[in-house]
Protein backbone atom coordinates (compact mmCIF):
# COMPACT_ATOMS: atom_id res chain seq x y z
CA UNK A 1 0.00 0.00 0.00
CA UNK A 2 1.24 3.33 -0.99
CA UNK A 3 2.19 5.57 1.95
CA UNK A 4 4.36 9.07 1.88
CA UNK A 5 5.94 7.67 5.36
CA UNK A 6 8.14 4.16 5.34
CA UNK A 7 7.79 2.20 8.64
CA UNK A 8 10.95 2.88 10.51
CA UNK A 9 10.28 6.78 10.46
CA UNK A 10 9.30 6.65 13.74
CA UNK A 11 11.91 4.41 14.80
CA UNK A 12 14.70 6.67 13.34
CA UNK A 13 13.25 9.51 15.45
CA UNK A 14 14.61 8.11 18.43
CA UNK A 15 18.25 8.10 17.02
CA UNK A 16 18.05 11.26 16.04
CA UNK A 17 20.33 13.96 17.77
CA UNK A 18 19.65 17.73 18.10
CA UNK A 19 22.63 19.80 16.18
CA UNK A 20 23.28 23.32 16.36
CA UNK A 21 23.39 24.42 12.65
CA UNK A 22 24.46 27.85 11.23
CA UNK A 23 21.35 29.09 9.97
CA UNK A 24 23.93 30.76 6.74
CA UNK A 25 23.97 27.52 5.56
CA UNK A 26 20.31 26.46 5.75
CA UNK A 27 17.74 27.22 2.90
CA UNK A 28 13.95 26.66 2.45
CA UNK A 29 12.11 23.94 0.96
CA UNK A 30 11.32 24.09 -2.43
CA UNK A 31 7.88 22.40 -2.01
CA UNK A 32 7.08 24.53 0.44
CA UNK A 33 3.28 24.73 0.05
CA UNK A 34 2.98 28.28 2.24
CA UNK A 35 3.40 31.24 -0.60
CA UNK A 36 2.94 33.88 2.36
CA UNK A 37 4.02 34.47 5.84
CA UNK A 38 2.21 36.72 8.38
CA UNK A 39 5.15 39.20 9.23
CA UNK A 40 3.03 39.89 12.76
CA UNK A 41 3.05 36.11 13.60
CA UNK A 42 6.57 35.53 12.73
CA UNK A 43 7.59 38.78 14.78
CA UNK A 44 5.16 37.47 17.79
CA UNK A 45 7.60 33.90 17.17
CA UNK A 46 10.50 35.75 17.10
CA UNK A 47 10.38 37.50 20.49
CA UNK A 48 9.45 34.37 21.73
CA UNK A 49 12.74 33.05 20.64
CA UNK A 50 14.46 36.15 21.62
CA UNK A 51 12.90 34.78 25.15
CA UNK A 52 13.03 31.40 25.26
CA UNK A 53 15.37 30.31 22.57
CA UNK A 54 13.91 27.46 20.04
CA UNK A 55 12.16 24.65 22.33
CA UNK A 56 11.50 22.54 18.99
CA UNK A 57 14.13 21.97 16.75
CA UNK A 58 13.31 22.54 12.57
CA UNK A 59 14.14 19.17 10.70
CA UNK A 60 16.64 19.70 7.72
CA UNK A 61 18.38 17.12 5.04
CA UNK A 62 21.91 17.78 3.85
CA UNK A 63 22.67 19.32 0.55
CA UNK A 64 25.87 19.23 -1.15
CA UNK A 65 27.10 22.77 -0.04
CA UNK A 66 24.59 22.73 2.95
CA UNK A 67 20.94 22.08 4.90
CA UNK A 68 17.40 22.07 3.44
CA UNK A 69 14.79 22.20 5.31
CA UNK A 70 11.93 19.77 5.79
CA UNK A 71 9.83 20.75 8.93
CA UNK A 72 10.12 24.21 10.63
CA UNK A 73 10.51 27.31 8.06
CA UNK A 74 8.63 29.59 10.46
CA UNK A 75 11.23 28.96 13.24
CA UNK A 76 13.69 29.53 10.83
CA UNK A 77 12.74 33.12 9.73
CA UNK A 78 11.87 33.95 12.89
CA UNK A 79 15.37 33.10 14.28
CA UNK A 80 16.99 34.75 11.01
CA UNK A 81 14.76 37.85 11.87
CA UNK A 82 16.47 38.35 15.95
CA UNK A 83 20.14 37.68 14.01
CA UNK A 84 20.96 33.95 15.31
CA UNK A 85 23.77 32.51 13.91
CA UNK A 86 22.31 29.35 14.63
CA UNK A 87 19.51 27.13 15.17
CA UNK A 88 18.96 23.36 16.88
CA UNK A 89 18.38 20.78 14.23
CA UNK A 90 17.73 17.70 13.06
CA UNK A 91 19.08 16.36 10.46
CA UNK A 92 17.23 13.38 8.16
CA UNK A 93 18.79 11.29 5.44
CA UNK A 94 16.14 12.14 2.80
CA UNK A 95 16.18 12.13 -1.21
CA UNK A 96 13.83 14.65 -2.75
CA UNK A 97 10.60 12.78 -3.00
CA UNK A 98 10.52 12.05 0.55
CA UNK A 99 11.90 15.80 1.32
CA UNK A 100 9.48 17.51 -0.35
CA UNK A 101 5.90 15.19 0.74
CA UNK A 102 7.23 15.28 4.19
CA UNK A 103 8.32 19.38 3.90
CA UNK A 104 4.60 19.18 1.75
CA UNK A 105 2.58 16.85 4.67
CA UNK A 106 3.58 19.09 7.36
CA UNK A 107 2.43 22.03 6.24
CA UNK A 108 -0.99 20.88 5.12
CA UNK A 109 -1.58 19.26 8.28
CA UNK A 110 -1.21 22.87 9.93
CA UNK A 111 -4.77 24.57 10.04
CA UNK A 112 -3.39 28.09 8.60
CA UNK A 113 -3.01 27.21 5.13
CA UNK A 114 -5.26 29.45 2.69
CA UNK A 115 -7.29 27.16 0.10
CA UNK A 116 -4.83 27.84 -2.89
CA UNK A 117 -2.54 26.79 -0.63
CA UNK A 118 -3.33 23.48 0.50
CA UNK A 119 -4.94 23.19 -3.12
CA UNK A 120 -1.02 23.67 -4.79
CA UNK A 121 0.33 20.91 -2.10
CA UNK A 122 -2.23 18.45 -3.21
CA UNK A 123 -1.58 18.82 -6.39
CA UNK A 124 2.02 18.50 -5.64
CA UNK A 125 1.56 15.10 -3.75
CA UNK A 126 -0.14 14.26 -6.57
CA UNK A 127 2.41 14.90 -9.24
CA UNK A 128 5.30 13.72 -7.27
CA UNK A 129 3.87 10.23 -6.58
CA UNK A 130 1.89 9.84 -9.27
CA UNK A 131 -1.15 8.67 -7.52
CA UNK A 132 -4.97 9.67 -7.51
CA UNK A 133 -6.88 12.13 -5.57
CA UNK A 134 -8.81 9.00 -4.25
CA UNK A 135 -5.39 7.78 -3.15
CA UNK A 136 -4.07 10.92 -1.63
CA UNK A 137 -7.22 11.57 0.56
CA UNK A 138 -7.14 8.34 2.04
CA UNK A 139 -3.41 9.01 2.96
CA UNK A 140 -4.10 12.28 3.97
CA UNK A 141 -7.08 11.01 6.37
CA UNK A 142 -9.83 13.04 4.25
CA UNK A 143 -12.66 12.61 2.25
CA UNK A 144 -11.78 12.33 -2.09
CA UNK A 145 -14.46 15.76 -2.56
CA UNK A 146 -12.38 17.50 -0.32
CA UNK A 147 -9.45 17.48 -1.85
CA UNK A 148 -11.25 17.73 -5.17
CA UNK A 149 -12.97 20.74 -4.40
CA UNK A 150 -9.57 22.39 -3.01
CA UNK A 151 -7.98 21.41 -6.28
CA UNK A 152 -10.77 22.78 -8.66
CA UNK A 153 -9.61 26.14 -7.21
CA UNK A 154 -6.72 26.20 -9.25
CA UNK A 155 -8.76 26.26 -12.51
CA UNK A 156 -9.24 30.21 -11.13
CA UNK A 157 -7.63 32.95 -12.71
CA UNK A 158 -4.23 33.93 -11.45
CA UNK A 159 -5.76 37.11 -9.72
CA UNK A 160 -8.84 35.34 -7.86
CA UNK A 161 -6.49 33.16 -6.51
CA UNK A 162 -3.77 35.54 -5.52
CA UNK A 163 -7.14 37.22 -3.33
CA UNK A 164 -7.18 34.13 -1.78
CA UNK A 165 -3.57 34.12 -1.08
CA UNK A 166 -4.04 37.11 0.80
CA UNK A 167 -6.91 36.46 2.41
CA UNK A 168 -9.38 38.85 0.71
CA UNK A 169 -12.02 36.68 0.19
CA UNK A 170 -12.68 32.75 1.57
CA UNK A 171 -12.55 30.08 -0.06
CA UNK A 172 -16.13 29.71 -0.74
CA UNK A 173 -16.19 33.28 -2.46
CA UNK A 174 -13.85 31.79 -4.84
CA UNK A 175 -15.99 28.47 -5.00
CA UNK A 176 -19.07 30.37 -6.12
CA UNK A 177 -16.68 32.39 -8.77
CA UNK A 178 -15.71 28.61 -9.97
CA UNK A 179 -19.07 29.07 -12.20
CA UNK A 180 -18.14 31.72 -14.09
CA UNK A 181 -15.81 30.75 -16.97
CA UNK A 182 -14.88 34.16 -18.49
CA UNK A 183 -11.75 35.14 -16.47
CA UNK A 184 -12.27 38.76 -17.27
CA UNK A 185 -16.08 38.70 -15.49
CA UNK A 186 -14.44 36.92 -13.24
CA UNK A 187 -12.03 39.98 -12.29
CA UNK A 188 -14.96 42.19 -12.54
CA UNK A 189 -17.01 40.33 -9.94
CA UNK A 190 -13.99 39.98 -7.73
CA UNK A 191 -13.57 43.51 -7.94
CA UNK A 192 -17.02 44.05 -6.49
CA UNK A 193 -16.93 41.61 -3.71
CA UNK A 194 -14.16 42.57 -2.16
CA UNK A 195 -14.87 46.46 -2.86
CA UNK A 196 -18.49 45.63 -1.11
CA UNK A 197 -17.12 43.16 1.53
CA UNK A 198 -20.26 41.00 0.24
CA UNK A 199 -20.21 38.05 2.37
CA UNK A 200 -20.90 34.38 0.66
CA UNK A 201 -24.82 34.58 -0.04
CA UNK A 202 -24.80 37.73 -1.61
CA UNK A 203 -21.30 36.80 -3.78
CA UNK A 204 -24.02 33.80 -5.21
CA UNK A 205 -26.61 36.26 -5.98
CA UNK A 206 -24.70 39.04 -7.57
CA UNK A 207 -22.82 35.99 -9.65
CA UNK A 208 -26.43 34.77 -10.58
CA UNK A 209 -27.54 38.04 -10.82
CA UNK A 210 -24.98 38.85 -13.85
CA UNK A 211 -25.07 35.16 -15.39
CA UNK A 212 -29.02 35.41 -15.33
CA UNK A 213 -30.37 38.70 -16.07
CA UNK A 214 -34.21 38.86 -15.51
CA UNK A 215 -35.79 40.08 -18.24
CA UNK A 216 -38.01 43.52 -17.81
CA UNK A 217 -41.10 43.38 -19.89
CA UNK A 218 -41.29 45.41 -23.42
CA UNK A 219 -44.04 48.12 -23.43
CA UNK A 220 -46.56 47.10 -26.42
CA UNK A 221 -45.77 49.83 -29.05
CA UNK A 222 -48.23 51.79 -30.13
CA UNK A 223 -46.74 54.35 -32.43
CA UNK A 224 -47.75 52.57 -35.40
CA UNK A 225 -51.37 52.61 -34.33
CA UNK A 226 -51.80 56.56 -34.28
CA UNK A 227 -51.23 57.41 -37.47
CA UNK A 228 -53.83 54.27 -38.57
CA UNK A 229 -56.80 55.86 -35.84
CA UNK A 230 -56.40 59.03 -37.15
CA UNK A 231 -57.68 58.02 -40.52
CA UNK A 232 -59.97 56.59 -39.37
CA UNK A 233 -61.17 59.61 -37.53
CA UNK A 234 -60.62 61.95 -40.88
CA UNK A 235 -63.11 59.30 -42.70
CA UNK A 236 -65.10 59.49 -40.70
CA UNK A 237 -65.40 63.42 -40.59
CA UNK A 238 -65.08 63.39 -44.32
CA UNK A 239 -68.27 61.13 -44.32
CA UNK A 240 -70.54 63.39 -42.53
CA UNK A 241 -69.28 66.31 -44.41
CA UNK A 242 -70.31 64.75 -47.64
CA UNK A 243 -73.23 63.50 -46.27
CA UNK A 244 -74.41 67.27 -45.06
CA UNK A 245 -72.92 68.40 -48.08
CA UNK A 246 -75.74 66.04 -50.32
CA UNK A 247 -78.37 68.26 -48.47
CA UNK A 248 -76.89 71.44 -50.52
CA UNK A 249 -75.47 72.59 -47.61
CA UNK A 250 -71.89 73.88 -48.25
CA UNK A 251 -69.48 72.53 -45.48
CA UNK A 252 -65.90 74.77 -45.05
CA UNK A 253 -63.38 72.91 -42.93
CA UNK A 254 -59.70 72.58 -42.40
CA UNK A 255 -57.20 70.68 -40.32
CA UNK A 256 -54.14 71.84 -38.32
CA UNK A 257 -51.36 69.69 -36.83
CA UNK A 258 -50.07 70.57 -33.21
CA UNK A 259 -47.28 68.75 -31.46
CA UNK A 260 -49.57 66.24 -30.15
CA UNK A 261 -52.86 66.02 -31.43
CA UNK A 262 -54.87 67.10 -34.89
CA UNK A 263 -57.53 70.06 -34.54
CA UNK A 264 -60.50 69.80 -36.86
CA UNK A 265 -62.41 72.81 -37.95
CA UNK A 266 -65.35 72.77 -39.26
CA UNK A 267 -67.68 75.48 -40.58
CA UNK A 268 -71.52 75.36 -41.50
CA UNK A 269 -73.49 78.54 -43.28
CA UNK A 270 -76.29 79.60 -40.66
CA UNK A 271 -78.91 80.45 -43.68
CA UNK A 272 -79.02 77.60 -46.50
CA UNK A 273 -78.50 79.12 -50.23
Amino acid sequence: MFSFFSKDDSHNQVKDEVTQLPIAKIVPNKYQPRNIFNDEKILELSESIREHGVIQPIVVRKLKDGYEIIAGERRYRASKLIGLDKVPAIIRDYDDKKSASIAIVENIQREDLTAIEEALAYKQLIDLHGITQATLAKQMGKSQSTVANKIRLLNLSETVQQAVLERKITERHARALLVVKEEELQLELLNKVIEKDLNVSETERLIDETLNPVQKPTKPKTISRVPRDYRIAMNTFKQAIMMVEKTGMKVAHETEELEDSYVIKISLPKNKH
